[in-house]
């Protein structure tokens, strides 16, 4: 008799248990998920970021050491916002997890690059998605429903809808294989940032920042533990080859201008990005980037030029709005020449572009507490 109640208790046990992977599957079936765009710089599956993880550890420990020790970065560094570079993993590699690993919140709010925006006709205005996910190695990445509560206190006017140019943008999708590897519940808020004045940001930023405070005031949320920004960036693109039959060496693509142009990098990162975040810094940083006359135009090569400073100014009225200021160190500086690339061609993935004297890529990670 108690054989059978036992049996009877695990068949029901089994059936609940079935009838729990069919519910789930079905919902994720029914979720409208984002899919990849570069599946060969970039980790897609989770055999590979766990891979990738392992080879950062194994070929660049001593550059992650270096970060943490150089800034003071402990287990309990906690950002509140992160610059991460976006460039493929074999290059960029140790300066992911160098900045991505002290991102300890669930909700992210992501804002990123829109290289193709011109193909769309896009400026002066943030660009949101409606997924309801988007792909992550580990399993489908949840968009937060915040989403919506933040776009309700926005003006029409400051941002649109647009899948489309969210479907071919990379520079976020950069970021999910490493928070998803530290956290796998993680949701997110993503935004691109296209062609903008400094001026068109500061009619922006305010009011994002102001409703993102808003959302997390009435959840009583803590920037940072609940919820945290993060900037996608990579910083010059240099060189007199490759780059689509334009010339982006300005000190010279030789050794003494590859020099000089990292020299011209640390002076933009020491100038305006460590420390607190400022007005006064942030329009000089788009004073180093773009033209005067035509904030279309690059000033110095460096393809966050408008991601970067949308994002700090959001961040900059956001400390605002809640009275305590953030400080910003300067976790890493690399490129994509600078140390041998990490090994993935054996794992399906690889280069998107060649790296050498005559085309480099540079990066910055920066986290701010």
């Amino acid at each position: 008799m108690i054989k059978e109640s036992l049996k009877s208790i695990l068949a029901s046990a089994m059936m609940l248990i079935i009838l729990a992977c069919c519910s789930s599957e079905t919902e994720t079936k029914n979720l409208k998920i984002r899919a990849v765009v570069d599946t060969v710089g970039f980790a897609h599956k989770a055999v590979q970021m766990d891979s990738v993880m392992a080879r950062i550890l194994r070929y660049q420990q001593p550059l992650l050491r270096k970060a943490e020790q150089m800034v003071n970065i402990t287990g309990h560094t906690t950002w509140k916002l992160a610059i991460s570079p976006h460039d493929d993993y074999t290059y960029a590699a140790y300066l992911y997890p160098a900045v991505l690993r002290n991102v300890r919140a669930k909700t992210l709010i992501l804002f990123g690059v829109a290289h193709k925006a011109r193909k769309l006709g896009l400026q002066d205005q943030l660009i949101f998605d409606n997924f309801d996910a988007w792909h992550g190695p580990y399993g489908p990445i949840m968009v937060s429903p915040l989403r919506e509560q933040i776009i309700r206190q926005l003006p029409d006017s400051l941002y649109q809808v647009n899948n489309e140019m969210q479907t071919m943008e990379h520079s976020l999708e950069a970021l999910l294989p490493f928070l998803q590897y530290y956290n796998r519940d993680i949701e997110i808020i993503p935004i691109l940032v296209p062609y903008m004045s400094y001026e068109r940001m500061e009619q922006i930023a305010p009011l994002l920042a102001k409703a993102i405070n808003s959302v997390a005031r009435g959840k009583n949320w803590r920037w940072g533990k609940d919820f945290t920004l993060l900037v996608s960036n990579d910083a010059v693109h240099y060189g007199d080859t490759d780059w689509g039959g334009k010339n982006f060496a300005r000190y010279g693509a030789d050794s003494a201008g590859y020099k000089k142009a990292l020299q011209h990098e640390r002076e933009i990162i020491q100038t305006c990005l460590v420390g607190s975040p400022s007005p006064q810094k942030i329009k000089k940083f788009t004073e180093y980037t773009v033209q005067k006359e035509d904030y279309k135009q690059y000033k110095w090569t460096w393809c966050g030029r408008y991601s970067l400073p949308f994002g700090l100014l959001t961040a900059y009225y956001l400390q605002k709005e809640r009275g305590k200021n953030i400080n910003g160190r300067l976790v890493g500086y690399s490129n994509s020449i600078a140390h041998p690339p990490v090994p993935v061609s054996d794992l399906g993935m690889g280069i998107t572009a060649p790296a050498n004297i005559r085309h480099w890529v540079g990066y910055v990670a920066v986290g701010y507490e």
